[in-house]
């Protein structure tokens, strides 16, 4: 079997590419400038960069795209690629939207254009939804999105349907709440208070700024949720889309507040809330329900949030992928 991975120097990129390789697949995976990127997250995870092979493509560029899937002829594609910051978002909507839906939109035409029989694997994301039911989203909630982001991804999802239901391309979206692990750049909230804790507990001055801590998101395992990519495409019957999540909702204030009980810290002597963080317009609940997943894939979130959170202390105490 043949993958063909857009975007595998992120968190997600990565992970999955040692879950293909360890099932014995050939990867290829794809950066914007394959001669420049460092591909560090493949080192942090262990891999051997010649076991896969590294391309240039520009997802947003149709020939470019189509030279790429009739170069390597793929049995599966992931698109796990485009500006992944909500946050950011909201200061590049355009380059936002056009990262994403145009770069899902010219895989889902190159496939409709070349008429082979590759499955396709889109990443969505819970900011689809915005605020989400107290029992959890699942397949069937309305999406009402809060951000550039979350348009650009809800956009991207109805492509897939689309193309999925009047071409019958083989095409999934998983939509997935938030995963973690070691390998989120700094910029991420999760990672920015896990560094900056264990900075402070080596001795820093440096105190915590954050933004709105009493929102609630559903936090995930990375290294599980790849799991769920692959499955949704070697799914027994129809491919689908599917949410994937641990159906638990925490506030961002245990994040931390646990974040330092780990380092013998109070949270509260070196934190500041700072409203200058506070997105113009952000989800207070957010939650998923994964019963369909659970059902028909049998897959299952392990990691709770308090062994995630240790996870990523300890990794970031230790210098280590996870």
């Amino acid at each position: 079997m043949r993958a063909l991975i857009c975007g595998i120097s992120g968190q997600d990129g990565a992970l999955l590419s040692r879950l293909l390789l360890d099932k014995g697949y050939e990867v290829i995976g794809t950066s914007r400038d394959a001669q420049l990127s460092s591909f560090s997250n493949l080192s942090r995870m262990g891999i051997d960069l010649s076991r896969v092979t590294l391309v240039s493509m520009l997802p947003n560029d149709f020939r470019s795209v189509l030279h790429t899937v009739k170069r390597y002829a793929p049995d599966e594609i992931y698109n796990l690629s485009g500006q992944s910051s909500v946050g950011l978002s909201f200061d590049q909507p355009f380059e936002t939207l056009d990262s994403i839906a145009t770069a899902t939109h010219n895989f889902l035409e190159v496939l409709r254009f070349l008429d082979q029989p590759v499955r396709f694997y889109n990443a969505g994301s819970s900011e689809c939804f915005g605020e989400t039911p107290k029992a959890g989203a699942d397949e069937l909630t309305p999406f009402r999105p809060r951000s550039p982001y979350g348009v650009a991804k809800a956009t991207a999802y109805w492509q897939v349907v689309n193309y999925r239901e009047a071409y019958g391309i083989r095409a999934c979206t998983g939509i997935l709440f938030n995963h973690e692990s070691s390998l989120r750049p700094v910029r991420f909230v999760t990672r920015k208070i896990v560094s900056t804790a264990c900075r402070i507990q080596r001795g820093s001055r440096e105190r915590l700024q954050l933004g709105n801590l009493s929102i609630r998101r559903d936090w995930g395992a990375a290294d599980e949720f790849v799991i769920a990519m692959w499955q949704m495409l070697n799914v027994d019957g129809p491919i689908d889309d599917f949410v994937i999540a641990t159906g638990e909702s925490r506030s961002l204030e245990d994040f931390v507040n646990l974040t330092f009980s780990l380092l013998g810290l109070d949270w509260r002597h070196h934190t500041d809330v700072n409203e200058s963080l506070y997105r113009p317009t952000d989800i207070a609940f957010s939650r998923g329900n994964p019963e369909k997943a659970q059902r028909i894939l049998g897959w299952n979130a392990n990691t709770r949030f308090d062994d995630l959170v240790s996870r990523l202390v300890e990794a970031e105490l230790g210098g280590k992928g996870s």
